[in-house]
């Protein structure tokens, strides 16, 4: 096969890239693993994503965002981070027009509103084919299928993931955070109501999260060692509800499982460059932040953006001044907060006697210095123009 652009991996990083090209004149050919019906329909896996609000005009500038059903939305208002037995909070609204931070959106939904949006493009997929192999060279990139078949292209893009092997396959390193920690998301009915506001509690030996959904329900999100998260993810649903009811001091009354539980591991990735011969990271690829702040499913759709532009407007897709511009505004985009977040993360995964005074200080200032807070909320809201958003 022979193609302009392949993009490995179809998840919504990669697909929002293909959706980015419509109608560029470009041959473009997604390589994903996974049989096409569960990219088409993916399954629920427990993943709410807060959207900011440059994401959802990306979404909607790509014609993905009406395929969403907004009933199976919810509006993020507020945000308070919550530190140990203290009484202060560190507190995120939005400004005067009240208008939310953000929106929780189901993963499956973006990613099946996005696959819908690739399916009526020029794209082609060649799903349930791993990538075994990788060649970069000044003239163009081969890429090796499971089964021998080969794909030449003027510029490879991965977005397999943050364990991309095609990251490893085109020699280029990342530097890789393991928190020791285990992430267990599930849906929890609850009696009081949320108020559409998210809280992230770092107590003693946990983090816990609580996700605003509509009606009484929240996203569960419960950082815990390895083996509690393990012995958490084989109680009953009802030995669960009373465990996350007990772990979140029953601030929303008693909790209720309501639907799946699944565990992912908490580990961050920054890869040493984003860009080689022919080649480019993309989403998780690239950058693979900690979730405590939200930021990586957005920088997915950030970089997509980012990288279409410079596609679009070149006549070889694989040019090296496009993609080094690329890098260059992705890394200055992706890096101080990747820096900042596991800093953050790490400082409050320490139950240490000077990390939790440490934390403390930092909370009781945000606490009372507006302008820290103005600032915050001016990134989470992220109302940056668009830099692809005009098609040529």
């Amino acid at each position: 096969m022979d193609t302009d652009v392949a993009i490995i991996g179809a998840g919504p990083a990669g697909l929002a890239l293909a959706c980015a090209l419509a109608g560029s004149g470009l041959r473009v050919t997604l390589l994903e693993r996974a049989p096409e019906a569960s990219i088409a329909d993916p399954a629920f896996d427990g993943r709410e994503i807060a959207l900011t609000h440059r994401s959802q005009a990306i979404l909607r500038e790509l014609g993905a965002w009406d395929h969403i059903p907004m009933a199976e939305t919810a509006p993020l208002r507020e945000a308070k981070v919550l530190n140990g037995a203290s009484p202060l909070a560190l507190r995120f609204a939005p400004g005067r027009a009240g208008e939310p931070l953000g929106r929780l959106v189901p993963n499956q939904l973006i990613r099946r509103a996005l696959f819908q949006v690739a399916a009526t493009t020029e794209a082609r997929l060649v799903a349930d084919h791993a990538v075994t192999g990788l060649a970069l060279a000044p003239q163009g990139a081969t890429v090796t299928l499971e089964g021998g078949e080969a794909v030449t292209a003027r510029l490879v893009v991965a977005a397999d993931s943050r364990f991309s092997q095609a990251r490893r396959l085109a020699g280029i390193g990342a530097a890789t955070l393991d928190f020791g920690r285990s992430m267990i998301v599930a849906r929890v009915a609850h009696e009081a109501p949320h108020g559409g506001v998210a809280t992230e509690w770092f107590g003693h030996g946990q983090t816990i999260a609580m996700l605003p959904l509509n009606g009484a329900m929240s996203s569960a999100v419960l950082t815990l060692p390895p083996a509690e998260a393990e012995a958490a993810m084989a109680m009953t649903p009802e030995a669960f509800g009373a465990e996350v009811t007990r772990r979140y001091a029953g601030r929303l009354g008693a909790m209720t499982l309501a639907g799946t539980r699944h565990l992912y591991p908490l580990v961050a990735t920054y890869a040493h460059r984003f860009i080689g011969r022919r080649f480019a990271l993309l989403g998780d690829a690239a950058v693979g932040m900690h979730p405590v702040t939200a930021h990586g499913f957005n920088f997915g759709l950030s970089g997509a953006d980012l990288l279409a532009g410079e596609i679009r407007g070149a006549s070889d897709p694989g040019a090296v001044t496009g993609l080094f511009r690329y890098a260059a505004a992705h890394r200055r985009a992706t890096l101080p907060l990747f820096v900042a977040t596991n800093a953050v993360a790490r400082l409050y995964s320490d139950d240490r006697a000077p990390a939790r005074l440490a934390r403390a200080a930092l909370i009781g200032a945000g606490a009372v210095l507006a302008p820290v807070r103005r600032a915050i909320v001016a990134g989470l809201m992220d109302a940056a123009p668009l830099r692809a958003a005009t098609k040529s």
